[in-house]
């Protein structure tokens, strides 16, 4: 039997329409996404499925949006698979949040009123600073952090060998991004986000997370969550919250968590999220494993044959 690790999209994966086929055709997604229109106190199932784009890329929509429409996915693939032997999850940034959502480490209510809580802490402190990312393309981490040194930014993302983001004030990221050759990268293009994510500049984030975080009712995980922060499994719930606090100025280690995974026994690796972009970064990672991609109802189907055949 396959082992199964599943992985929850971040922010910058939406897509207009998210969830709907899945919401019109079965109940469990539709009462998921009803009950967070509840939660919320808005019509956030709306955006998600009608837009538009520039409404649903707004941190404060595409966060909790995201954070439902995973565990959308994943009710629906539980009720057509049954039983799924899940080895472990992780999520990129926000995707963290859903992983212990899946995981039952908070429940529904607590994790969505929490992202919203975190989107909103994030966007302020974008608005506070002038901040900016940028993609470093066929570069080992040792020359991006020797350049995020160079020019006083920060390693926001090790998302793929060769692959890695960088963070910090806008003039500085541009001023790395102009002498990225210089330091062996081959390709360095700035990045269309609202500022800097993973960085210092969220500073201000992370110390009102850190109180929101303790109000938050918590268990230990039904199975291993991965940490963005230190690319292993968290153990107790003083750690879930450090980590979670943690990740909204620290590096994003995907690459570890991709790896932890596979060593915990992982073999069958399953996204949850509309866009295939953590399945992209996973066959530059692990060619050996298998890797599937769940967003819509054809997808959905497709990977709980795909279980059902493995088991």
């Amino acid at each position: 039997m396959k082992k199964i690790a599943l992985m929850f999209a971040g922010q910058g994966a939406q897509v207009v329409g998210m969830g709907k086929d899945l919401a019109d055709q079965f109940p469990t997604a539709a009462d998921l996404f009803r009950k967070a229109d509840e939660i919320l106190g808005r019509k956030l199932s709306e955006i998600a499925w009608n837009g538009p784009m520039e409404e649903l890329t707004k941190t404060s929509n595409c966060q909790p949006a995201l954070f439902v429409h995973g565990l959308a996915c994943l009710s629906v693939l539980r009720e057509l698979a049954s039983d799924l032997p899940i080895g472990g999850a992780a999520g990129l940034s926000l995707g963290e949040l859903t992983a212990h959502a899946a995981a039952e480490t908070f429940e529904l209510e607590d994790g969505l009123r929490l992202v919203q809580k975190r989107g909103e802490l994030m966007a302020e402190a974008c608005a506070m600073t002038v901040g900016g990312m940028a993609a470093m393309i066929g570069a080992d981490e040792s020359a991006v952090r020797q350049l995020a040194d160079d020019e006083d930014v920060d390693v926001a993302n090790i998302n793929s060998p060769g692959q890695i983001v960088i963070s910090g004030e806008l003039a500085k990221v541009e001023a790395a991004v102009a002498v990225a050759k210089e330091h062996g990268i081959r390709r360095a293009t700035m990045l269309n986000v609202a500022g800097a994510y993973h960085s210092r500049l969220m500073q201000s984030g992370y110390e009102r997370l850190g109180a929101a975080l303790l109000e938050v009712q918590m268990q230990l995980p039904q199975f291993p969550v991965i940490s963005n922060v230190t690319g292993r499994e968290v153990k107790t719930l003083p750690q879930i919250r450090q980590t979670l606090q943690e990740q909204v100025t620290s590096t994003v280690r995907w690459v570890d968590c991709m790896e932890r995974l596979s060593n915990l026994g992982c073999d069958l690796f399953i996204e949850l999220g509309p866009s295939g972009v953590l399945a992209g970064l996973l066959k530059r990672t692990r060619k050996d494993v298998e890797v599937v991609s769940v967003g819509d109802v054809a997808s959905v189907r497709a990977c709980a044959e795909r279980v059902q055949g493995a088991s």
